[in-house]
């Protein structure tokens, strides 16, 4: 019977904040965040093959399976390991919005590393893994680093970073920003002053806090009307910013039955839910050290 990993969660992130401090000669972006794990995920299927092959033997519309992160995870983790006879049957369920700053592609391409690495039996260490990642996507580190972080450097930098035990309400806007067209823009701020990890408030603290922006969402607003209206709509509750690069929206309540509440009033042409923080990556315990 061949191995298989089944349910696998592919848990989506928030920004906190998000500074863009610089730019480096390559092109790439200098930037500071938060990042924060929460318990609504996309979920893959992995059944282990003999002969090589490695497939998403699922459709996802606009992804073709041949440029899937998912698959390019694959490959790169046989490539690496050195192990050409092994494959995978690979199956993608998505429920996180593409264009929604989530991080959902990302996410998904490290829950692949993780698992594969375990059913292949590898051996790759959660350093080795996150090296990997970086060649696939500067938020990939992260998910697998397996927990909340500070993250400096185009990302990769991570310190662990406890934050608050909350609930919070997200709201996609109904529209897609592209990465790419917001960190091109001439508008955006790329010398937020740097801050230190010491700066951050304390977990219990950030809810009730201003604490940084996300240098991001004034380039978004402005050439995606939508993401400034869910802003607009959600801040009458919160704190409400952006994730990301856009163009999901979030506040961060205390208490679950205040998220509720919030929902209940969120305008039917948004699709909205709620979300609880996590601490640690649900799949963290498959990679060693």
């Amino acid at each position: 019977m061949q191995a298989s990993l089944l349910n696998c969660p592919a848990p989506a992130k928030l920004n906190l904040f998000l500074h863009v401090t610089g730019r480096r000669p390559d092109g790439y972006h200098l930037l500071q965040t938060a990042f924060q794990l929460i318990d609504r995920s996309d979920t893959l299927d992995f059944t282990v093959r003999d002969d090589g092959r490695i497939r998403r033997v699922n459709d996802i519309p606009g992804v073709p399976a041949g440029t899937d992160l998912v698959v390019r995870a694959a490959r790169l983790l046989q490539a690496a390991a050195g192990k050409p006879e092994l494959g995978a049957d690979i199956t993608v369920r998505k429920r996180l919005p593409m264009g929604g700053g989530l991080g959902g592609g990302s996410s998904d391409a490290a829950t692949t590393l993780m698992a594969l690495n375990h059913l292949w039996q590898t051996g790759l260490t959660r350093a080795q893994l996150m090296a990997l990642g970086l060649q696939l996507g500067a938020d990939v580190p992260f998910f697998l680093f397996g927990r909340n972080a500070f993250a400096e450097g185009v990302g990769e930098k991570l310190l662990p970073l406890q934050t608050a035990d909350c609930w919070f309400v997200v709201i996609e806007p109904g529209v897609a920003v592209p990465t790419a067209i917001i960190f091109s823009s001439e508008e955006l701020t790329r010398d937020t002053k740097v801050v230190k990890i010491t700066d951050f408030p304390e977990a219990h603290n950030f809810l009730h806090s201003s604490f940084g922006k996300n240098d991001l969402e004034v380039v978004a607003v402005k050439q995606f009307p939508p993401v400034a209206e869910a802003i607009e709509w959600l801040s009458a509750f919160g704190n409400a910013r952006m994730t990301g690069s856009g163009a999901c929206v979030f506040c961060s309540f205390e208490h679950e039955h205040q998220a509720d509440e919030v929902l209940k009033q969120v305008p039917s042409k948004w699709i909205a839910w709620k979300a609880k923080a996590m601490q640690e990556h649900p799949l963290a315990h498959l990679t060693s050290s």
